[in-house]
């Protein structure tokens, strides 16, 4: 919460002693109000029984459901506070949107239009500011500088949205760390979480429901996300060393004629298979002859021409 100013710490104290609570629980629920746009709270302090909700003109829930006494100190003292934080200038946005489940039954609240914030200066009186002004250049917003007015606001159980249509942002903060998400196309229609502690939150659009987790993160608590080391660029490899082409030397002088190729050899293997087969038949002839089955004359005539073939 900002600052208070002694005139805003004065006003809180004096609502406290009237109402029997402690300072620190009245500026709890005063938080919650201005969370809940002046027109709800969502609390959580012993004094008021746990944790409970509050809604301007509706019901009052408390963890003791039957303590219609305590009931009534909220309703009233949450009513006074709404008024109060309505005389702040620039402190409720122009609407908001919620929409509270507890025990099955789901409960909306609309927030408060110029009229309404009319109504409560109306009231209330230009009293003095709650809040010290913020140094120049500071954001008094949590959510941060540049988004300008939240077109819709929500707060509970430790996490509080605010949602910026036009810039497109949907700021988060979930026990004091902010993170600001780009809602890409999404038009936000609508706020839903559970009242228990550790409740989910959830957002829907004219696409279904909005998983969260999958918005591109534009900040964390002011500051640029860091990237992920697997998704950072990777180091450039050094490039492969590239090996000199052999360069031939020149055939030395006293080097011996290379071998003859298989090609080469392969007549002359021929030839010596041919002429073995010749001296084959003239044996064979020969045999014949001593046999007599060839006469001296065709032998030697025979033997002439297989010779000729050599």
């Amino acid at each position: 919460m900002r600052q208070l100013s002694p005139a805003g710490q004065q006003l809180i104290d004096d609502i406290a002693k009237r109402y029997g609570y402690s300072t620190e629980a009245v500026l709890g629920m005063l938080q919650a109000v201005i969370n809940g746009n002046g027109r709800m709270a969502q609390f959580n302090h012993p004094e008021f029984s746990g944790s409970g909700q509050w809604m301007s003109g509706g019901m009052t829930m408390v963890s003791d459901m039957f303590n219609n006494s305590l009931k009534a100190s909220i309703d009233k003292l949450c009513a006074e506070l709404a008024q109060l934080v309505a005389t702040q200038p620039d402190l409720l946005g122009s609407g908001s949107f919620q929409s509270q489940q507890q025990g099955g039954q789901q409960q909306a609240s609309h927030g408060a239009g110029r009229d309404d914030v009319a109504w409560h200066q109306a009231a209330a009186g230009s009293g003095a500011s709650l809040f010290v002004a913020p140094a120049p250049g500071g954001a008094a917003d949590w959510w941060g500088p540049g988004l300008g007015r939240p077109d819709s606001t929500g707060a509970q159980n430790g996490v509080r949205y605010a949602y910026f249509a036009q810039a497109r942002r949907l700021a988060i903060d979930v026990n004091g760390k902010v993170t600001v998400y780009d809602t890409q196309d999404h038009r936000i229609g609508g706020f839903s979480q559970q009242q228990s502690l550790g409740g989910s939150l959830g957002f829907t659009s004219q696409h279904g429901l909005i998983d969260v987790a999958k918005l591109p993160v534009v900040s964390v608590d002011g500051a640029a996300p860091a990237v992920p080391p697997s998704q950072a660029a990777p180091a450039a490899s050094p490039a492969p060393a590239v090996s000199p082409a052999p360069v031939a030397s020149p055939p030395s002088a006293a080097s011996p004629a290379p071998a003859p190729s298989a090609a080469a050899a392969q007549p002359a293997n021929a030839v010596n298979a041919a002429g073995m087969d010749i001296f084959a038949m003239i044996d064979r002839l020969a045999e014949l002859r001593s046999r007599n089955i060839l006469t001296e004359a065709e032998f030697n005539a025979k033997k002439t021409e297989l010779l000729a073939r050599l």
